[in-house]
């Protein structure tokens, strides 16, 4: 396996800023992920942000077909050159954020769907949640973040870290906080260094709720101002309730509004949301 660096000199590639791009070179951690991710003969995985095709040479070694998404043209040109003789990989000039994981999801119950990626900073929110949309065709999603946005995610109720993106993941997923990844593994170096986080989906939310939309809308509506009571904040929300009957819904639920929200669990979320939906 030809190192990241020699694969950038190659191809006289630098790195561009604006698209998040730290190319991880330590193949110890690579080999780590690739173990994490646990990939056999019969997955599917779908690498977000394939690069320069070191991780993904890795995966496809294990997968039946792996998919490597790339939005940055000239590393679509690396991965054609490098890998795009191997049989079982795919690779695919597109952005994550529209990307249909379902298209992909090994029919018939013959594997499973895996998810891998070293994902931006600026995008780690939005993909995460597209991630969560596709739940039931996901099983496992191996992510590395940084490591203040991996911490988030895994937060439980009562920290300063546990915020709407918390709540979200808990809700379908059971996330695991693997190793971290010092910024000096990565070529730029960035300024913070990552942490590897594991996401496997939930067969069932970890309680039901009725409108996952209104749900979403609730939680960041709690958390809108952090130091702000529940009361408050969603006295202001503008959801569908009207504020007079707030009270009475937390009331009615056992929850006091003085509360800020980094105290309230999933359940608490979710018997918020369908009251409220309830009208």
């Amino acid at each position: 396996m030809q190192s990241p660096l020699s694969l950038l000199r190659k191809h006289g590639i630098r790195p561009l800023k604006r698209l998040g791009q730290n190319f991880l070179c330590d193949p110890n951690i690579l080999e780590k992920i690739v173990r994490i991710a646990d990939v056999r003969d019969t997955d599917t995985v779908v690498e977000i942000g394939a690069g320069i095709g070191v991780l993904t040479a890795l995966l496809a070694a294990r997968a039946r077909r792996l998919v490597a998404l790339e939005v940055d043209r000239r590393l679509v040109a690396v991965l054609n050159t490098e890998l795009g003789e191997a049989p079982n990989i795919e690779i695919v000039h597109g952005d994550v954020l529209e990307y249909d994981f379902a298209s992909v999801r090994p029919g018939g119950g013959e594997g499973r769907l895996r998810v891998v990626g070293n994902v931006p900073y600026n995008l780690s929110s939005q993909i995460v949640l597209r991630l969560l949309d596709y739940r039931e065709s996901v099983d496992r999603a191996v992510l590395m973040l940084q490591r203040e946005v991996a911490e988030r995610l895994a937060a439980p109720p009562g920290t300063k870290d546990y915020g709407p993106l918390s709540v979200y993941v808990a809700l379908y997923t059971q996330p695991r906080l693997e190793m971290r990844v010092p910024a000096s593994c990565f070529v730029p170096r960035p300024e913070v260094d990552s942490r590897v986080i594991r996401l496997d989906m939930r067969r069932d939310p970890l309680c039901s709720v009725d409108d996952p939309a209104l749900f979403r809308d609730v939680v960041r509506s709690c958390f809108a101002k952090r130091r702000k009571t529940l009361l408050n904040n969603l006295r202001q929300s503008g959801l569908p309730v009207g504020q007079d009957a707030i009270p009475s819904i937390l009331e009615e639920l056992g929850i006091d509004g003085t509360r800020r929200a980094e105290t309230l669990s999933v359940l608490e979320f979710a018997s918020l949301s369908n009251r409220i939906g309830r009208g």
